[in-house]
């Protein structure tokens, strides 16, 4: 198939990129520079130059293509209104470009706010709906086309897509240990976690674009539930720090803005993605990952 992808040079889109290239798939990617464009020219796929505000570009890279994954997004820390926006806008423009077509068309989501007190599971909409919703509602808006021809397939990615280079949650989490000295987890660290390694969760894409039915929710879920206290208490070791709890009311002060996500329970059981699609991780674990020198010794 010929694939667009955005966010193609990003830390799980250029994983996906070298997954779909080497199952031979044709692959194009959003470019934003000149840079990210020799980037995909050096690993053998076609640059689209354009950004996520390139509304046309992005209706034109899905005409062209056999399959869309976006994978692209803003975050815009300071400013989510405009990355919830710029989410909406791009996912309604290469939607409406597939419109009756049956395209394969995977959207990028996040486990944070899907249920509360229990693992998310793939069946638990979202309840993000609407243009002021997280991410602007774009879990929802896709699968509303699916009665319109599009096979929207939904892949939630747990908060930490983790390896060698992860520029994610998690090296937030370390730089703030060496910022501070202290290597710090929120009130008892019980808050849990999923996590998968950023090599599965390449393969996922690819047998999303490949397999799955229209109307999908995938989990990128290697670990169902890895506790806060025990990331903390690995980064500890890794980076030969003290492993300290900091009281909620200082998370934001000693984590910036990830201490929001740190405090958060985004727990995902993968178990129906795993059984439909024949997925099985097969990377390090989290705290292997950590131990074993990702995010710096």
């Amino acid at each position: 198939m010929r694939v667009f992808v955005t966010g193609a040079t990003g830390w799980i889109g250029s994983a996906a990129v070298d997954e779909l290239l080497a199952a031979g798939h044709d692959v194009f990617g959003l470019a934003r520079s000149n840079a990210s464009a020799a980037t995909l020219q050096a690993k053998g796929a076609t640059p689209l130059p354009g950004g996520l505000d390139d509304l046309d570009v992005l209706r034109a890279g899905a005409s062209a293509a056999d399959a869309v994954v976006h994978l692209a997004n803003k975050h815009d820390w300071g400013n989510p209104a405009e990355s919830d926006r710029a989410e909406r806008a791009a996912v309604q423009a290469m939607a409406e470009a597939l419109v009756d077509t049956r395209k394969p068309f995977v959207v990028a989501n996040g486990l944070s706010g899907i249920v509360e007190g229990r693992a998310a599971l793939e069946t638990d909409s979202s309840p993000d709906a609407g243009p002021g919703a997280s991410r602007g509602g774009s879990e929802n808006l896709a699968l509303d086309y699916v009665s319109r021809g599009v096979n929207s397939v939904i892949v939630r990615f747990a908060p930490s897509v983790h390896g060698a280079g992860d520029r994610g949650f998690v090296a937030f989490l370390a730089k703030a240990a060496r910022d501070r000295g202290v290597s710090g987890y929120i009130g008892d660290g019980a808050v849990e976690w999923s996590a998968v390694h950023r090599s599965d969760a390449a393969r996922l894409i690819r047998l999303g674009v490949e397999q799955a039915p229209a109307g999908t929710r995938m989990h990128a879920v290697a670990e169902e539930s890895v506790t806060t206290r025990s990331i903390a208490q690995a980064l500890g070791e890794a980076l030969g720090l003290p492993v300290t709890s900091i009281a909620p009311e200082d998370a934001g002060e000693h984590f910036g803005f990830v201490g929001g996500f740190f405090a958060t329970p985004m727990a995902a059981s993968s178990a129906r993605t795993r059984a439909l699609l024949d997925w099985k991780p097969t990377g390090p674990t989290l705290v292997e990952d950590i131990l074993t020198g990702a995010y710096g010794h």
